[in-house]
């Protein structure tokens, strides 16, 4: 890299310096310095539904991201020029090879060269935490588990409420069975069981919720084919 070069991308790194600092101070960093209360109009979020601000929290969190990228960049450049000052600018960081001018010119924070460019493709990669803690692990229907899983885990929280809406579950008589497996048995096995537990109205007495009197319902089933057949019959 010749003095021209050098003083060419030095010049475009203090004009990208320059438009990033502009940019921040005129938009107070993309609002950022504001309440959201006060970009909305709102005295409190506490009190709406969060439905109603989901515009809102959609722009806040993009101008997170923004704010962010802008701040990276600027540490970038920052770091670009102190290269320049100590004579290690456009040497790769691995190789110690120069950098093409034609790489620099195109992006002048470039630390490495094309060989050793760190993998920037954050979305092919999955949290670390999910090697020890992954999601569809504890679903554990198609095995021989009987203990508490993610899925008994998910049916206790499911039960105060989701996004679905009413129709989701077309076949669904009450609110009460507007959730996954509704009509699964829990805390007994066989229908006796579920009644030997229950008051007359198929409530449990706070020792295990027997969902949506499914032991009830069926009785009053069979006890109505019972008589259906007795008027076929004669």
């Amino acid at each position: 890299m010749n003095e021209q070069q050098r003083n060419q991308l030095y010049g475009q790194l203090q004009e990208e310096k320059r438009q990033l600092i502009h940019r921040l101070r005129q938009n107070d960093h993309y609002g950022l310095e504001n309440a959201m209360s006060a970009s909305v109009g709102e005295l409190s979020g506490y009190d709406n539904h969060p439905a109603d601000l989901g515009t809102e929290m959609y722009e806040r969190g993009k101008d997170l991201a923004l704010n962010d990228a802008d701040e990276r960049h600027l540490q970038d450049i920052e770091a670009a020029l102190k290269r320049m000052e100590s004579g290690e600018y456009g040497i790769c960081r691995v190789c110690g090879k120069e950098i093409p001018f034609e790489r620099l010119e195109a992006v002048p924070t470039a630390e490495y060269c094309v060989e050793h460019q760190p993998d920037q493709h954050s979305s092919i990669r999955r949290p670390v935490e999910e090697s020890v803690t992954s999601y569809g692990l504890y679903f554990l229907d198609n095995r021989d588990y009987n203990a508490y899983d993610a899925e008994d885990a998910w049916q206790e929280v499911e039960q105060y409420g989701t996004s679905n809406p009413p129709d989701y579950f077309a076949e669904a008589r009450s609110y009460n069975e507007l959730t996954i497996d509704h009509n699964e048995q829990r805390g007994y096995i066989d229908l006796v069981e579920g009644f030997s537990i229950t008051d007359q109205e198929g409530h449990s007495d706070e020792i295990t919720e027997i969902t949506h009197n499914q032991a009830y319902r069926q009785k009053d089933q069979e006890e109505s084919l019972e008589e259906t057949d007795t008027d076929f019959t004669g």
